[in-house]
């Protein structure tokens, strides 16, 4: 099956999703600074979620450009990563609704655990689908960013019930790490 569709439904879905959230984005009632301000956990929530939103997409992006082939399980698993995803719209809405109150931030990390572990899926199922020495295979190699990601989001969780605060610095901390620029892919796709 060709990779094609698979790729334009996923831009289409990502693209609904930051749609969703800036739709999230009221002006203020009052034409004041003071009003302006007070959207601060709207736009801070906002902002975390689409940076997530975006690193999702680049990585998608660049994962398929070495993919081949793609088959049921792929799709699946790619429909299961979008699921995910489709929730942060949500969680982020509540989040700086309740200004970063525990319960919504655990449940935000929850999300970012899921999407973690769904495209981890996504991955494994993808490598399993191509030949063992394939590009693919040594693009995504241990992927030592994807494992301590999900580890962070698992402490996160329960951070939140300590301090929201600690949960908050540890998901800006992976994003982070993930913002800087994942050559795996790219230095596979050198010629050599």
């Amino acid at each position: 099956m060709h990779k094609g569709r698979l790729e334009a439904f996923s831009d289409g879905v990502l693209a609904i999703i930051i749609t969703i959230m800036v739709l999230e984005l009221k002006p203020p009632h009052e034409a004041t600074w003071e009003g302006l301000c007070s959207l601060a956990y709207v736009f801070l929530s906002y902002i975390l979620s689409f940076i997530y939103v975006g690193i999702y997409w680049n990585n998608h992006h660049h994962l398929f450009q070495i993919v081949k082939h793609v088959k049921g399980p792929v799709l699946w698993a790619n429909t299961h990563l979008l699921f995910w995803l489709s929730l942060i719209p949500f969680t982020t809405a509540w989040m700086d609704e309740h200004h970063f109150a525990a319960i919504p931030v655990a449940v935000y990390g929850f999300i970012l655990f899921m999407c973690g572990a769904a495209y981890g899926i996504l991955v494994k199922i993808l490598t399993n689908t191509h030949e063992k020495d394939s590009t693919l295979a040594r693009a995504v190699g241990k992927d030592w960013k994807g494992k301590v990601s999900v580890l962070i989001y698992a402490v996160a969780i329960a951070s939140a019930f300590i301090h929201p605060a600690i949960s908050l610095t540890l998901y800006v901390s992976v994003a982070l790490i993930w913002l800087i620029p994942d050559k795996r892919v790219e230095g596979a796709l050198q010629p050599h």
